[in-house]
């Protein structure tokens, strides 16, 4: 999977993965042209879900579990991140980092922060 940068440049096509929205990534195998999310993007989409609240909502969920879950998740993804590093390949590694920037974005639109509260501190 390719990441777009911050600014939203560098979108490539989607390989198959399952998001942790619950959304999947069509793979361009498939000849769909499901292109990735960049980080603003996924953002943006859950900020949305927060404002709406669509029922089941795996982000709603999380939301609504507090800063202290969502700290954990962000831990447990963390370790994931390393293992997959570690032990799998580069595919698996790619999958856990997604998840991992899913999840401090559930944290940040908890805490009120945007990316550019972010951004600054690069």
């Amino acid at each position: 999977m390719t990441v777009g940068a911050p600014d939203g440049a560098g979108v490539a096509e989607a390989t198959t993965a399952s998001r942790p929205d619950g959304a999947s990534a069509a793979s361009a195998e498939t000849g769909s042209l499901d292109p990735v999310k960049t980080f603003d993007d996924l953002f943006q989409e859950l900020t949305e879900k927060a404002r709406t609240r669509p029922e089941g909502s795996g982000t709603v969920a999380e939301l609504d579990a507090g800063v202290h879950q969502i700290g954990k998740k962000i831990v447990e993804e963390a370790a994931e991140v390393w293992m997959a590093a570690e032990y799998e390949g580069d595919e698996r590694t790619s999958e856990e980092i997604s998840q991992l920037v899913y999840h401090l974005q559930v944290l940040m639109v908890a805490k009120g922060l945007t990316p550019a509260d972010v951004w600054r501190h690069l």
